[in-house]
């Protein structure tokens, strides 16, 4: 039974930046924008607020410090999202070439002004943010060991963010524009909705969630931001895509990666999986090959916004 709950603790940890930058693209996609620059932004926001991290750990500590981290990666993840937006929607460009250069631009960007501010890339901080054990809720049965036990406020954030972009998305004046921008933006035009308004909303909320998953992909599982956040933007994409870009599959999916990741990590601590004597980068490749079958399997049932990706053109009928 310990082991079950390592694992899903364990699951949790690589699950939720998934999730939480996943629904990012979502508010994205459907709002007719294609942002594949999720990896970079959360390379910006999980480097600006693990600088912050590391400017203020010898005067501050826990969970306020880390509250305040996570303002910090968010409107880092809107202002970096604005450039994607201005090209996307403003300027009508490609918006796979958009997405593309801005993740190039972040780890560069990262490592030079890391280099400016003290000499190394690298970028240490404290971990002091672990939950040992949540008051009452962690006495609850089973439930209380996985879930309220050696926890992250982030993992409760995560949670939050799926169930507030839900209700945005299906129960609200808001959402119901977004989704039309994305199905069909002239008819949303000429019901006089500004698509263009729109657009921009959905490219920064992906922006502010994507830079929140970059920080919350940093701080649990390590002391030290190295300018990247190991491919997790591109995994969100395809988590994104076999989620159906609904939120209750896109847990579904973040669960399943998540789960793929935390047996790739922590298959040395599981006797079944130890004793087998594969190589360990065999079981680092894990996600990845999960990844490609996949979308392999499942991409041509896709039902991704029908105008995702297409520039919006008002004279266009």
């Amino acid at each position: 039974m310990q082991l079950l709950y390592f694992l899903i603790q364990q699951t949790l940890l690589f699950m939720i930046p998934l999730l939480i930058t996943a629904l990012g693209g979502m508010f994205s996609e459907r709002s007719g924008v294609v942002n594949i620059a999720l990896e970079g932004i959360m390379v910006m926001g999980a480097f600006t607020s693990i600088l912050f991290l590391n400017f203020t750990q010898g005067f501050m500590s826990g969970n306020l410090q880390l509250l305040i981290a996570i303002v910090i990666a968010m409107v880092t993840g809107i202002v970096f999202s604005l450039f994607h937006a201005i090209a996307a929607v403003n300027l009508k460009a490609d918006q796979t070439i958009s997405g593309t250069a801005l993740n190039m631009f972040a780890p560069a960007f990262a490592i030079f002004i890391a280099r400016i501010i003290q000499g190394v890339q690298q970028i240490n901080f404290n971990n002091t943010f672990r939950i040992v054990e949540v008051p009452i809720l962690s006495k609850i049965p089973v439930i209380g060991d996985m879930l309220f036990k050696n926890s992250y406020i982030t993992t409760y954030i995560g949670f939050l963010i799926l169930i507030i972009a839900t209700i945005v998305l299906y129960k609200t004046k808001f959402g119901l524009r977004l989704r039309a921008c994305g199905e069909n933006p002239q008819a949303a035009n000429a019901a006089g909705i500004s698509v263009e308004k729109m657009q921009y909303a959905g490219v920064i909320l992906s922006g502010a969630l994507a830079g929140l998953g970059g920080l919350v992909f940093v701080v649990p599982t390590s002391t030290n931001f190295n300018a990247t956040v190991s491919g997790y933007g591109f995994l969100a994409v395809a988590v994104l895509i076999f989620g159906q870009w609904k939120p209750k599959y896109i847990l579904l999916a973040a669960f399943f990666f998540g789960f793929m990741k935390a047996l790739s990590n922590s298959y040395a601590s599981i006797p079944f999986l130890f004793e087998l004597n594969i190589q360990s980068y065999i079981y680092k490749m894990v996600p990845y090959v999960a990844t490609i079958l996949v979308l392999i399997f499942t991409s041509k049932h896709s039902s991704a916004p029908k105008a995702s990706g297409i520039p919006f053109d008002p004279m266009q009928r």
